[in-house]
């Protein structure tokens, strides 16, 4: 919490206060509260089904709220720069008010050159409804959260609610930020706040070997290079009848330790029964992504079926590696009938796992 009071303190000198689920009197409920909740998985939105491990917690000065607002600053493609938008009805479902009240959404695009005017900033606290000192001070904290935005290569920062409290002082109640991943060599302050426990393990693990990986609800597994053709390779499975169990996309200069780690990802998921490699290889050299593949199988004594497939540079080098390996291996080299011939073994494998039967399936 010291960190995360120092970084904002270095542009954003005004205090931070999150609102929280349980209001306590006296020490001796926050310590028994607390003690509930440390060491146990809470459930949110946010969570998920699984949850997350609660490893801590924040204890704030509880604040009597006037009026509550929803204040953001996004990157807006459309815009091509930020846009501020904000709304009189906060501490709610944002999407809610916008597709329920979309008069009450008030957008303010931002000129990067320029930044947010001071005259800017009044006339949004206006629209918003602040009026006397409260307007000047909700000026004043826009202002500080666009540099904030800048400073610290922000992608988001949103903040619901932003409040009024009955002294009429203006609060971050609560707060949401996301920062551009590509300038951590730059936000060191950022990224060291950085909590691994509240991550996909396989995300964090994917990140170590450079792997592009998003954990996904499906029961195919997918191993592609290039983000393009991971999505349309996610697409077919779904055109087929199955669902993909993940991202992953291995990039174009993977080795062959990368692809066998990225296979330990793949196969850590308990509900994977099938899983499609398709490799076109440009940079990539299929020869190393079929030794990664073979490496792969013989590390992991992989159960699951495995549809391959292959083109590009040294396919036939990488052809010859499979055939030549002895495992069981689907070779496949038209994009259509891998994905129909990986949704059909999955299917089956489902199936014998359902009825607690081992099915290894193989080439006639």
């Amino acid at each position: 919490m010291e960190g995360i009071e120092r970084l904002w303190s270095h542009i954003y000198p005004f205090p931070i206060k999150r609102c929280f689920k349980h209001v306590d009197r006296l020490p001796e409920e926050a310590r028994d509260l607390a003690s509930k909740m440390l060491g146990h998985k809470i459930f949110t939105k946010q969570t998920g089904a699984s949850g997350k491990d609660c490893n801590k917690v924040f204890i704030v000065e509880r604040k009597y709220v006037r009026r509550e607002y929803y204040f953001a600053i996004l990157m807006d493609r459309a815009m091509q720069g930020p846009v501020i938008v904000a709304s009189s009805q906060g501490g709610v479902d944002i999407e809610s008010v916008a597709a329920e009240n979309p008069e009450a959404i008030v957008k303010l695009p931002v000129d990067i050159k320029k930044g947010l005017s001071l005259e800017s900033a009044q006339g949004l606290a206006d629209k918003l409804g602040f009026v006397g000192n409260a307007r000047e001070e909700a000026a004043d904290t826009f202002i500080k959260l666009y540099k904030l935005f800048l400073a610290k290569d922000a992608t988001q920062i949103e903040i619901n609610p932003l409040v009024e409290t009955s002294d009429h002082q203006v609060m971050c109640m609560d707060a949401k930020f996301g920062f551009d991943d590509n300038a951590n060599f730059r936000q060191k302050d950022v990224f060291s706040l950085r909590d691994p426990t509240q991550e996909d393990p396989r995300e964090v693990q994917a990140e170590k070997w450079n792997l592009n990986y998003i954990g996904l609800d499906g029961q195919i597994g997918c191993l592609v290079n290039g983000a393009g053709l991971a999505m349309s390779t996610m697409d077919i499975i779904k055109l087929h009848g199955g669902a993909p169990a993940n991202f992953l996309d291995v990039g174009g200069s993977a080795t062959a330790k990368q692809i066998c780690e990225a296979f330990k990802i793949i196969s850590s998921d308990a509900g994977v029964s099938a899983a499609l490699v398709n490799i076109f290889g440009g940079i990539m050299r299929c020869d190393v992504v079929a030794q990664g593949i073979i490496d792969a199988v013989k590390e992991l004594d992989l159960k699951i079926p495995l549809v391959v497939r292959l083109q590009g540079t040294n396919v036939d080098e990488g052809k010859k590696l499979i055939n030549e390996s002895g495992i069981a291996i689907f070779p496949c080299d038209d994009l259509d009938k891998a994905a129909d011939l990986v949704v059909k073994l999955s299917d089956i494998t489902s199936l014998a796992q359902k009825v607690g039967v081992h099915a290894k399936l193989s080439l006639a």
